[in-house]
């Protein structure tokens, strides 16, 4: 997305733009897999679903923190680029997703 921006408009602070709404998403949601992935070797289920409500608020913030300081990392930033890449970018991880349950789900599991 980012390439594509860059070449098509050849405007390099509208590519950094969706840079950054893309990093707005990825860098919160890999911080989110770790933890939970860390997680998942808890017994109890109680303290469990703590830390999923726990590291979701940590994902979250850390999404509007990388927001808020969009203006003071990308010089001339274009809010419009970056909340598109943003929305386009959390959509194709969805769909991603989707996706991957949908392949586990049609393939033949034997045993």
């Amino acid at each position: 997305m980012v390439l594509l921006t860059w070449l098509l408009t050849d405007e390099r602070r509208l590519a950094a733009s969706v840079a950054w709404g893309v990093v707005a998403v990825v860098i919160p949601a890999m911080v989110f897999v770790r933890a939970l992935s860390r997680q998942m070797r808890v017994a109890q289920p109680k303290v469990a679903l703590v830390g999923l409500f726990t590291w979701e608020l940590v994902k979250i913030i850390l999404t509007v923190a990388l927001l808020l300081v969009a203006p003071k990392v990308v010089s001339d930033l274009s809010w419009l680029a970056l909340v598109a890449s943003f929305v386009v970018t959390i959509k194709v991880y969805w769909l991603a997703m989707a996706l991957g349950w949908m392949q586990r789900k049609s393939k033949p599991t034997f045993y």
